[in-house]
């Protein structure tokens, strides 16, 4: 008698399903399946066998036993050149299972799911599933074990092609397929840390810390040529991102340039009103709120124009066809653009210029609702973990001087702040409040400087006459009165920072010499 050449396919995720059975079929495989699946295969007309049938035992516990038996754990881990495995499988009437096909319950949206319960969370943490998944990926030497949908065309086409998936398939196969559980785990386990983080006295992290991520391209190269480097999605974001931002146009995207993007999306999602940023290196150079994105790109532009050549520009609104007109006729060349929405007459439009080719046109698909919840840093044989700098509301200001701001100071105060806060320390940003009110724009940006007077000189410097009637923001205390007396020379006439420092009363003390309205936040922003 013939043995039965046998596939199992239990999946959450249907999509294509009904073709992959039917191609199996085809193909002379008998399909196991179980409840929904095997419901979706029969429908499509496509004939299987439903497990409980094939063990002869019946699904219990409203499902959550059904593949846990030693007919299908024993067809998939046996060793087919083990003669103890083969009497095993006669002995106990154990069918080998060259395929299975399984993805796991939707976990990871049931958690984000608006009310979702915790018995409902829990509900939806899979048992059965990687279990077969990390079975079939261990006996790879027999097994090909399929976790995306994507990969089904390539088993059927090797399948027809040579009789049995290739070793090196089921070796990549095998491997995609413990990433995948162990990307669900570090799912499970953030969620069983995070529900216990916000018990009271209880640390913000756990005892262990685990990342997964699925690989969306390989880059050119890292941050210099010599590197490797590549982009990750994280499986647990939901929503617009820049990771799933869609390329309009130009070259491909380069390590430096995903860091900068990444960097002017994060500040330019501080602002509500329509803003614009300008980064290079990782820092602002220009930073705008203003009424329209033409407006803020133009005054962002303004604040220093030599150093966005070369820059990446990003926007909290969409990229219109008048922004679009700006930033050709302004002609400085810029490496990438993203905004929430990009339409096709600005993508037009961006394309005349004579950089046009070449510019690298992101378009997030709606506006994120923020970045990164963690901020990691790898350190020699080990990991830095911290909670990001994420927005918040202005803190609640102390006026530290004898003259408090006024109204458009104010608002540049808090403007400033923001940005202060995305720039390297030590870090000095000036900026300047239009007559109405209707704009606020960086003029002058000192960073990561060791000595924050000599950041409070650059940014000077760098705004020249503008300096003049701008306001101050500095990222942590002064430690002395002289980056104070080196921006109220400069005419600056008011500052926001930290306090804090011993010298406190000194600082406060150059500042009413001068006439300067200066504010505490009591909270500082450093940023290595």
């Amino acid at each position: 008698m013939t043995q039965r050449r046998l596939a199992l396919i239990s999946v959450t995720d249907k999509r294509g399903v009904v073709e992959f059975a039917r191609g199996l079929t085809e193909i002379g495989f008998t399909v196991l399946s179980t409840g929904g699946t095997y419901r979706e295969i029969r429908e499509g007309g496509v004939d299987a066998v439903e497990v409980s049938d094939y063990t002869g035992f019946p699904e219990i516990m409203d499902g959550r036993v059904k593949t846990l038996h030693p007919r299908i754990h024993g067809g998939i881990l046996a060793r087919r050149s083990s003669v103890e495995d083969a009497g095993a499988m006669k002995e106990h009437g154990i069918e080998p299972i060259d395929i299975v096909a399984v993805n796991l319950y939707r976990f990871r949206e049931t958690v984000q799911k608006p009310g979702a319960s915790r018995a409902e969370i829990v509900e939806n943490i899979d048992i059965g599933g990687p279990s077969m998944i990390r079975a079939a990926a261990k006996n790879h030497a027999s097994v090909a074990v399929v976790v995306d949908t994507a990969d089904y065309a390539e088993v059927l086409g090797e399948l027809r092609a040579l009789g049995n998936v290739s070793e090196d398939t089921r070796r990549r196969l095998a491997g995609k397929a413990y990433a995948h559980t162990a990307a669900y785990d570090v799912a499970v386990a953030g969620w069983f840390e995070g529900e216990r983080a916000k018990e009271a006295d209880r640390p913000s992290f756990g005892a262990s810390f685990a990342l997964a991520g699925s690989k969306l391209l390989d880059l050119r190269y890292g941050e210099n040529p010599h590197q490797a480097a590549a982009l990750y999605d994280d499986p647990n974001h939901q929503g617009p991102s820049l990771a799933r931002a869609k390329q309009l146009s130009g070259k491909e995207l380069s390590y430096n340039n995903l860091a900068d993007l990444d960097a002017a999306l994060g500040l330019v999602l501080e602002f509500d009103d329509p803003a614009c940023v300008i980064v290079k290196h990782n820092n602002p150079c220009g930073t705008a709120i203003a009424p329209t994105a033409k407006a803020a790109f133009v005054h962002a532009l303004d604040a220093d124009s030599l150093s966005a050549f070369g820059g990446i520009v990003a926007l909290n609104r969409p990229l219109d066809a008048d922004c679009a007109r700006a930033m050709v006729e302004h002609g400085v060349f810029v490496e990438a653009i993203v905004a929430p929405e990009v339409p096709a007459d600005a993508l037009r439009i961006l394309g005349e210029a004579k950089w046009g080719q070449n510019v690298r046109v992101l378009a997030l698909g709606g506006t994120p609702r923020g970045g990164a919840e963690l901020a990691l840093r790898p350190v020699s044989g080990g990991l830095l973990v911290q909670t990001a700098d994420v927005r918040a509301p202005l803190p609640e200001l102390t006026v530290a001087t004898k003259r408090a701001p006024g109204d458009a100071e104010r608002r540049a105060l808090e403007f400033a702040w923001n940005v202060c806060k995305h720039v390297k320390s030590n870090a000095i940003v000036l900026a300047r409040p239009s007559d109405d009110g209707g704009v606020c724009a960086t003029v002058g940006v000192g960073a990561g400087q060791m000595s924050r007077v000599d950041a409070a000189k650059i940014a000077v410097e760098k705004a020249g006459d503008k300096a003049a009637g701008a306001v101050l923001a500095s990222d942590a205390f002064f430690p002395f009165a002289d980056g104070i007396e080196a921006a109220t020379r400069a005419g600056v006439t008011a500052v926001i920072q930290p306090g804090g420092s011993k010298r406190d009363s000194e600082v406060v003390a150059a500042a009413d010499a001068a006439n300067v309205a200066m504010v505490f936040t009591g909270r500082r922003h450093f940023r290595h």
